[in-house]
């Protein structure tokens, strides 16, 4: 799963995994600017020699944790896509809409990148903006089963409304709205 972050052939230990989850949990609630090596390294009860070995640097830990949290996904999307064969494709698209404004779910941490990471780790941004650009065709393709004309553009619009919907969960904001959008959107497709 980690072949492209990690070393090759490299056996990730538990405890590097438990690492890479506290990791995940405090960069989710703080953000990465603000979560830095040490302060891991105290959280977790590792040794600064071992955290590097595992990691090589802050930013291929950041890296691994956006690798984590974008398979995550891809697979609850496949997931949504293959199992729920008997669902519309009205009701695939809201499970993945909620799935994507659950701010405890993985889109959290990508959704942060976005902001974040750009001109500070460029690679680990890029791997926030390839997932985003998977995600647009994967609801392409869905919105093309209920209409033929359906463009990137309106796939790139789906992703608008998750993204402005985190954004209000975020300012505390929630309401009726996001999910009144959501329907006339559906309902304009």
């Amino acid at each position: 799963m980690f072949s492209g972050v990690f070393m090759p052939n490299l056996q990730i230990s538990s405890r590097a995994l438990s690492v890479l989850d506290y990791s995940r949990n405090l960069f989710n609630l703080y953000g990465f600017q603000q979560v830095g090596v040490d302060r891991i390294i105290r959280e977790t009860n590792v040794a600064k020699a071992t955290f590097y070995r595992y990691f090589q640097s802050k930013e291929k830990l950041i890296e691994l944790c956006l690798v984590f949290q974008k398979d995550t996904l891809k697979e609850k999307i496949r997931r949504i896509r293959t199992c729920c064969r008997h669902s519309n494709v009205v009701d695939k698209l809201r499970k993945i809409y909620l799935l994507h404004v659950d701010l405890n779910g993985p889109y959290h941490l990508l959704f942060k990148a976005i902001f974040e990471l750009e001109k500070l780790y460029p690679k680990a941004y890029r791997i926030a903006v390839e997932y985003r650009k998977w995600l647009i065709r994967q609801i392409r393709s869905l919105l093309l089963r209920m209409k033929s004309t359906a463009t990137i553009e309106d796939a790139a619009i789906f992703l608008f409304i998750v993204d402005g919907s985190v954004l209000e969960l975020l300012r505390m904001n929630w309401g009726e709205r996001q999910d009144s959008l959501l329907d006339y959107f559906l309902m304009m497709i």
